[in-house]
């Protein structure tokens, strides 16, 4: 029977299908995450989820505290224990379009200075599932997932399984840690799942999961009977180097008796690049196995080491993904969701399409200006058409993952269409919503009086790289703000829970719907380990506009102290001290500071921040880079022009010393590097009696 549209559900039956899905959800994520034995297919589970988010996007007074839509990913197995990466391991920038490329290489060349011939090796990129494989004197000791980049999960008896997978090495350093995909090919999916038809078992959906399930198997004997394959395409920690290239290094692998990508090659630029591209794209269909892209690196070691990282990626290598592919279907309905900085976010309701082999029912329509035809710089785009409601619009996937609007077909506009008009108050508590100068962004201004905002603010608060609360996650957030007898309407009132709970003796925690004695018990005790927490995890948990998690790891290295960090935002103002310090920390201009300034100078905010201070025990950052460093903890400026390597080098070689790269001089400056050209800055170090060298002296001092 066909199912009802939603928008002609009743409450009652909303009421009821919210049951029904997340019963069926439930269902599915134990069958595939649990069971490894998937009872529905990707676009089926797809369509589960997709109607429950419609469900409630039109009755959202009846989200279940068990929504599914609050549930992402899979936990680790409670089976597996855990192995933390002696280097993280990190994702890539992605690029979807040749200027994208263009702009990579670009980039490189400016933060290395470099203007000659620059190689790159590229390569496909499998879609599988990432593994690292621990060698020490030639024989494998461990193999971990990626997990989270920083903590995998220990799958080495399974990994030992895998033919692809040596054992014991010969000639390899004394400690080396191979990275690379695990997958399964066409053939032996096909095969698989055949035996799997002929014994009456479960089939898989794809590949790839196939490929993730049988390697995270409990028992290895399983593991074992799959036919799992390995390409290793780079490493992790090592004794010593495997090569001065980083195709050299690929090589060296392959001769130490792993599988390799047959297709990676080296190319001397963003056009040979894009051959390359283009012709692993036309091989694509016939290669037996999939990949959703091709990855370029830098091929020079030494040019990676000088490039270095990011906060979550290389700045070295960029994925170049595949095209996304397009859909048209009908325009619904057009949602606003308010994020925690207030700001109001359109989203296409959209009659359901297949997009890439799944359902989607919901895209992004990114801003007003973009409902209306215009970009950021008011010029045209899509050629001036405006989004209407009830248009007929081109959705694609931008890589392969988040669902977007680009196009619309006026020949199908209706003639009573009539032009979007944005909101200018909150849809959430009717506080006038304002866009100021130059942002495309606009903003509810009702603060901590949103329930929106509020309950994002908790839901950012408790999030991986916040507090990070184990059993505490967005569905549990929204359960106890709602709640009328255990209500958690700030962060601080996270930490009085197990307090509260225990002065009320009629309504006990453990006695709810989703928790037990035991589960509550867990939950109190998960709490109050993060009453102890690092300075910069939670500067940003407090979910300041502009403070993400780069500028809040500035600001505690800067300050290194809650009371110092506390008394610069209490007291800066512009054109005081206070004021002068926090904007000569490299990395934080005016715009942030200002945000971090208001948001101590709001009453309300400044209440919940105090209240929070007072429930936790925060320890000062950890200092980064080696102890024996002559420049750590030192605060330095750089000034002029730099003649052996760029700015940008110099900063990241300097912060990964462990030394602090101001963008002003003060009295708290230990030294001033002066290229030809020096101004201002080398007058006001010379003023203040600070330390003033050249470059040469600043290599001979950091042993460059």
């Amino acid at each position: 029977m066909a199912e009802k549209p939603v928008e002609e559900l009743t409450e009652a039956e909303a009421r009821a299908e919210l049951a029904r899905l997340a019963q069926a959800i439930a269902a599915a994520n134990t069958a595939y995450h649990m069971l490894d034995a998937p009872e529905i297919s990707d676009a089926e589970y797809d369509a589960l989820k997709q109607r429950n988010t419609a469900v409630e996007a039109r009755f959202p007074a009846l989200k279940r505290a068990d929504s599914p839509s609050d549930q992402v990913g899979a936990a680790v197995a409670d089976g597996f224990g855990k192995i933390a990466h002696r280097v993280r391991m990190l994702s890539l920038e992605n690029a979807f379009a040749s200027e994208d490329v263009a702009d990579f290489d670009d980039r490189v060349r400016k933060f290395l200075g470099h203007s000659g011939v620059l190689s790159y090796t590229a390569e496909p990129k499998i879609d599988g599932l990432s593994l690292s494989l621990r060698y020490e004197s030639g024989v494998l000791i461990q193999a971990a997932t990626r997990g989270d980049g920083e903590v995998g999960e220990n799958v080495t008896e399974n990994a030992r399984t895998i033919a692809d997978i040596p054992q014991r090495l010969t000639g390899a350093p004394e400690v080396l840690e191979v990275r690379g995909e695990v997958y399964m090919s066409h053939a032996d999916f096909a095969a698989l799942n055949a035996r799997a038809v002929a014994a009456g078992d479960k089939t898989f959906a794809n590949p790839r999961n196939a490929a993730a399930g049988s390697l995270r198997q409990l028992d290895a004997a399983i593991t074992a009977s799959r036919p799992l394959r390995f390409f290793a395409y780079s490493w992790g920690e090592l004794s010593q180097p495997l090569a001065n290239t980083q195709f050299e290094a690929i090589q060296r692998l392959k001769a130490l008796g792993f599988q390799t990508n047959p297709l990676t090659v080296l190319c001397d630029g963003p056009e040979t690049l894009l051959t390359h591209y283009r012709l692993i794209e036309s091989q694509r269909a016939t290669l037996g196995y999939d990949i959703d892209g091709v990855v370029y690196k830098v091929n020079d070691l030494a040019l990676q080491a000088r490039l270095g990282f990011r906060s979550s990626t290389p700045r070295w290598a960029i994925a170049h993904k595949f095209p996304a592919e397009l859909a048209w279907t009908e325009l619904l309905g057009i949602d606003i969701q308010v994020g925690r900085t207030g700001a109001l976010s359109p989203v296409a309701r959209l009659k359901p399409v297949t997009v890439g082999g799944v359902v989607v029912s919901n895209a992004t329509l990114h801003n007003e200006d973009y409902i209306a035809g215009r970009d950021s710089r008011s010029q045209e785009i899509r050629g001036g058409k405006d989004i209407r409601v009830g248009d007929w619009v081109q959705v694609y996937r931008a890589g392969d993952v988040i669902p977007k609007v680009a196009d619309v077909d006026l020949s199908r506009r209706k003639s009573d269409a009539q032009p979007y008009v944005f909101p200018i108050l909150c849809p959430e508590c009717g506080s006038e919503a304002h866009r100021e100068e130059g942002d495309s962004v606009r903003r509810c201004t009702g603060g901590l009086i949103c329930p929106a905002q509020a309950v994002e603010r908790l839901k950012h608060f408790v999030s991986r790289s916040a507090f990070d609360i184990e059993g505490l996650g967005a569905k549990q957030v929204e359960m106890f703000f709602k709640d009328q007898t255990l209500p958690v309407k700030t962060p601080a009132e996270i930490f009085t829970l197990a307090s509260r709970d225990s002065a009320n003796p009629l309504q006990k925690l453990k006695n709810r719907d989703g928790f037990g004695e035991v589960s509550a018990a867990k939950l109190f005790a998960a709490i109050e380990a993060r009453r102890t927490i690092p300075l910069d995890r939670l500067i940003f948990s407090l979910g300041i506009r502009h403070v993400g998690e780069v500028a809040a790891g500035l600001l505690a290295r800067h300050y290194s102290t809650w009371e110092a960090f506390e008394s610069a935002a209490t007291e800066a103002r512009p054109g005081n001290a206070a004021w002068a310090e926090l904007t000569a920390i490299d990395g934080v201009g005016a715009v942030m500071a200002q945000s971090l300034v208001d948001a101590f100078a709001n009453l309300g905010e400044r209440a919940a921040i105090d209240a929070l201070a007072g429930e936790l025990n925060i320890q000062p950052v950890r200092a980064r880079g080696p102890v024996e460093s002559p420049v750590a903890g030192k605060t330095v400026v750089f000034t002029g022009t730099l003649e052996k390597m760029t700015r940008a080098e110099a900063k990241a070689r300097a912060e990964a010393l462990g030394a602090k790269v101001a963008g002003s001089v003060s009295a708290k400056t230990d030294l001033v590097i002066a290229g030809p050209g020096a101004g201002s800055k080398a007058k006001e170090a010379e003023r203040l009696g600070v330390e003033i060298i050249d470059e040469d002296a600043w290599l001979r001092l950091i042993g460059g």
